[in-house]
């Protein structure tokens, strides 16, 4: 776009190609993993509690509208609509990579847009975990931001033709969280993370963990379409799947947990909360729904998400996430064989 920063294109080409690239069915792992209900549930739909806490941050409800965009005008604007939706639910909101405002300041209102259509809500600033602790501070106060997400993203840098090369990122995640005044939360895009991780990442003193696991939208694919000459066409499938990064953050930390990723449904976040989430992150689905069918959509599609979520989980005979993770649930084979292969902890 002629006088447009390459930056500033970048995020219009992640919008635009994210939604061409959406799967209305997921890989993230969550058809592996069935309910065992009983056929009395005993429950009422009114009697359904679904709220949860995050870095010490209270949520209404037990998913919210994770990183997307931001960063041009026309991605101001889908901000803009998620942070009305985002108000009038009570959902808690994350931006998309505040890291163009370190050389485009002028930027700042497409992502502020999410703060003043949400003047109440949480709301994420959100950067790369490369970024300095100044480029973060500024990130966190373009917002009045409640918590930061840093986001880990090695493959996609690796495939970006203009992304990083250095990963080296310890170091600079342990500054950001000593110089943040609000919570930090180390957050995957899309590749999962194994369960080692968890421990470091604990140690590096974040908040909470968000396991951005392989399913939904991806970004190997995407900017390997931006890519002038070659590919990385192998990394395609690269990584652990939302579940499987569920199985492998299981007992090895005491951080809470959220759970992005090809969520698609009610009853994916319900199994995402079984498997150990605190919080369930969704990004693909609103853009899906935003582009297809407006913001008067979006809002009715979201309305109806939080009627089914609730009415599941009555279905489910539990009125709250505590109960629900004494849902019995079964495992198919593939998922087993993982599980048991990588020695891993999770207990049914």
């Amino acid at each position: 776009m002629k006088g447009q920063s390459v930056q500033s294109h970048r995020k219009d080409e992640h919008f635009f190609l994210a939604e061409k690239f959406f799967q209305e069915h997921a890989g993230a792992g969550f058809d592996q993993v069935r309910f065992i209900r009983s056929a009395l549930p005993g429950v009422r739909t009114d009697q359904v509690d679904l709220s949860t806490k995050v870095a010490g941050l209270p949520m209404q409800l037990p998913f919210f509208i994770n990183a997307m965009t931001g960063g041009s005008p026309a991605t101001g604007k889908v901000n803009a609509a998620l942070g009305k939706v985002a108000a009038d639910f009570g959902l808690a909101i994350a931006s998309g990579s505040e890291s163009i405002l370190a050389h485009e300041p002028d930027q700042a209102t497409t992502f502020s847009a999410l703060r003043t259509a949400n003047p109440e809500g949480l709301v994420f600033a959100n950067v790369g975990a490369d970024k300095s602790p100044a480029i973060a501070q500024h990130a966190v106060e373009t917002l009045h931001a409640n918590a930061l997400e840093v986001h880990l993203n090695a493959p996609q840098e690796l495939v970006m033709p203009e992304g990083e090369r250095d990963f080296n990122w310890h170091a600079n995640i342990a500054a950001i969280v000593a110089a943040s005044q609000v919570p930090v939360i180390a957050k995957e895009v899309g590749f999962g993370m194994r369960a080692d991780d968890f421990a470091v990442l604990t140690n590096l003193g974040v908040a909470a963990i968000d396991v951005g696991g392989r399913g939904g939208t991806n970004f190997v694919k995407i900017e390997n379409v931006r890519r002038p000459e070659g590919d990385y066409s192998e990394l395609t499938n690269f990584g652990q799947t939302t579940v499987e990064s569920l199985m492998e953050a299981f007992g090895n930390t005491n951080l809470p947990i959220i759970a992005t990723g090809g969520v698609r449904t009610p009853l994916d976040v319900l199994k995402a909360l079984r498997l150990g989430a605190d919080a369930v992150g969704i990004a693909g689905l609103f853009l899906h729904w935003y582009t297809k069918d407006g913001a008067d959509g979006l809002h009715t599609h979201v309305a109806d998400f939080i009627e089914q979520l609730r009415g599941i989980t009555a279905l489910l005979g539990v009125r709250n996430i505590e109960e629900l993770r004494d849902v019995p649930v079964v495992l198919n084979p593939e998922l087993t064989n993982y599980v048991q292969q990588r020695g891993l902890n999770f207990i049914n």
